[in-house]
């Protein structure tokens, strides 16, 4: 990998991942144009540019964050005193007063968080072959566009929400589980079909923005793990690495700012540009995949 690879994968990752257009989608597309496959390097140094990005995650919604991992402590520990004082009356046979799990804004978060996860780890480990085999095809990555792009076009016909985590249900996590899980296909953007998605259950385009993101933090990771398993082969070089470390360094820089531009734009419902957009690259995917 050149310095100039290595900065311009560093570019499309940090601006594609959180803008809703998809980067696996562009990766495709840019690896079919270069004439290269995905290689166990280039495999390492995809899930690399995930870490980069997530790390923007951390930094935009650290105060959040924060905030959830000590209300998820918190429901552990309330569950264990709720189970102690369990055993306790089965033993004494007297009533006990319990602890309420979840009491407020945060700690339903942390639980529709976990239970979306369940039909994004499903679909991700029984989709795995279907989306090795579609991530070097123009053909696939063409449809996810098209896919992402009807998404992004149909909430711009969709009143604002206003429901925050209190008045949601744990069915709009289910549903939003399931498209995040969709995104395993290239040219399904993981934040543009989750934030669709939130936006459709009816949820306030704040709200929407962070629980997709926050949301994509234990999936990231998970997937990185995943497909760390794939590289046996992989040996350490010097140069590749370098090159793929400035390659993160400037995907999470981008991805910050991508970030909050998306903040900006989801409140003036901007999305229907992102829609023309993947529909032109999604057509120009199948162009390609039918002429190369």
């Amino acid at each position: 990998m050149t310095l100039l690879e290595s900065i311009l994968l560093g570019l499309l990752q940090g601006i594609t991942e959180f803008l809703p257009v998809s980067s696996s989608g562009h990766l495709v597309v840019l690896r079919k144009l270069l004439g290269s496959s995905l290689t166990d390097e280039g495999l390492f140094l995809n899930v690399m540019l995930h870490l980069g990005t997530l790390a923007a995650v951390f930094v935009v919604f650290r105060k959040d964050i924060r905030r959830l991992a000590a209300e998820g402590i918190g429901m552990v520990w309330d569950l264990a005193g709720n189970l102690k004082r369990y055993g306790k009356e089965l033993r004494l046979g007297e009533e006990q007063r319990y602890s309420r799990i979840v009491h407020n804004n945060y700690r339903k978060v942390v639980l529709m968080i976990l239970i979306a996860l369940i039909p994004t780890a499903l679909i991700g480990v029984f989709a795995e072959p279907a989306a090795a085999y579609a991530s070097n095809s123009l053909l696939a990555a063409g449809i996810g566009f098209y896919v992402t792009s009807v998404m992004l076009l149909v909430t711009n016909f969709v009143k604002d929400g206003e429901k925050l985590p209190r008045d949601a249900g744990y069915w709009c996590a289910v549903v939003i589980g399931i498209c995040q899980g969709l995104a395993v296909f290239p040219g399904v953007s993981r934040c543009g079909i989750t934030i669709a998605a939130c936006l459709l259950c009816g949820f306030h385009k704040k709200f929407s923005v962070k629980y997709s993101f926050i949301m994509s933090i234990p999936t990231v990771i998970g997937a990185v793990i995943w497909e760390l398993r794939r590289l046996p082969a992989f040996t350490f070089q010097a140069a590749p690495f370098l090159c793929g470390l400035l390659a993160v360094i400037i995907a999470g820089i981008v991805g910050y700012f991508s970030i909050r531009l998306l903040i900006r734009l989801i409140s003036r419902q901007k999305f229907k540009y992102f829609a023309g957009y993947c529909f032109f690259i999604g057509t120009t995917a199948l162009i390609c995949h039918f002429v190369i």
